[in-house]
């Protein structure tokens, strides 16, 4: 692969690269992406084809593909939301249609065999889960897995006002690296998947988000208090990444919480310094 292409990115690996990379990379065979859309609750989407490897991202529900492989279990994909590349479990995904038609807004709801809350339930569904509805039973949406509560869900091109406001509600969410559903965040999960019930575009990793959100602010970076800023700007360090809530209190996911956590931004700034990801980088508005 060459230095341009950031792999995290670019679909191709050496069994198999995407067919428009034919004069850019190797690779034993060059095919084109077949669209499919992910099928269970969420997936955990892997650097390599094994169960143990690492955890880069998740695909919700609803959530659209491209497809270049599948091996021992595993589908080697493109996610459409942000680009990223990985292996998800194959047994994740079906057909790219149906097309969703409502997202959940709930932090969390159920998928029920049937329009009874009584049921066992068939799995866990993420804020940001999107459903394909083929009708109505009561107060549940019929969808092709499931029933789903209906006031847990909205159409699927309903945003919510404001993103802070989102991170706000996820307060107390474990950190899980990798993860991007509302059972575990780490830093620039929480920032994609609030942007997302936004309606907003957002990278997947802090660095590619430092560079694309909104406009850059200048700073001082000697002075760890980081003084004029507003609710919904962002704070970047080398590797992290939080939200303001308001001028002076910062919400992220982050290890030493080990959740989602709103504190000073003056007192994170000193720890993360003294700890961990160094000096603030940048600063960033939408």
């Amino acid at each position: 692969m060459t230095e341009s292409l950031d792999p995290r990115l670019t679909p191709a690996r050496p069994h198999v690269a995407d067919l428009r990379l034919r004069d850019r990379v190797a690779a034993a065979r060059y095919v084109a992406g077949t669209p499919r859309r992910v099928t269970s609750p969420s997936a955990p989407l892997r650097r390599a084809p094994a169960a143990d490897a690492g955890l880069d991202t998740e695909a919700l529900l609803g959530d659209a593909v491209d497809l270049y492989d599948t091996a021992d279990g595993f589908a080697f994909v493109q996610l459409a939301r942000d680009g990223y590349v990985g292996y998800l479990p194959a047994d994740s995904l079906g057909p790219a249609d149906p097309e969703p038609t409502h997202r959940v807004t709930a932090l969390r709801t159920f998928l029920y065999p049937e329009p009874d809350l009584k049921r066992p339930v068939l799995g866990h569904l993420s804020l940001g889960a999107r459903l394909a509805a083929t009708g109505e039973a009561g107060a549940y949406l019929e969808t092709p897995g499931g029933y789903v509560f209906a006031r847990h869900c909205a159409p699927v091109d309903a945003r919510e006002p404001d993103y802070a406001a989102t991170a706000a509600r996820l307060a107390g969410t474990p950190y899980l690296w990798g993860g991007r559903t509302s059972l575990g965040l780490d830093c620039s999960g929480l920032v994609q998947l609030c942007l997302d019930a936004a309606g907003l575009p957002c990278p997947r990793d802090a660095d590619m988000q430092e560079r694309a959100l909104g406009q850059a602010l200048t700073f001082d970076p000697a002075r760890p208090d980081v003084a004029g800023l507003r609710r919904g700007d962002f704070v970047f360090w080398r590797g992290h990444v939080g939200l303001m809530v308001d001028p002076e209190t910062l919400i992220h996911a982050n290890g030493h919480h080990m959740a989602v956590a709103a504190e000073p931004l003056a007192g994170a700034v000193a720890r993360i310094a003294a700890h961990s990801f160094g000096a603030v980088t940048g600063i960033r508005r939408l």
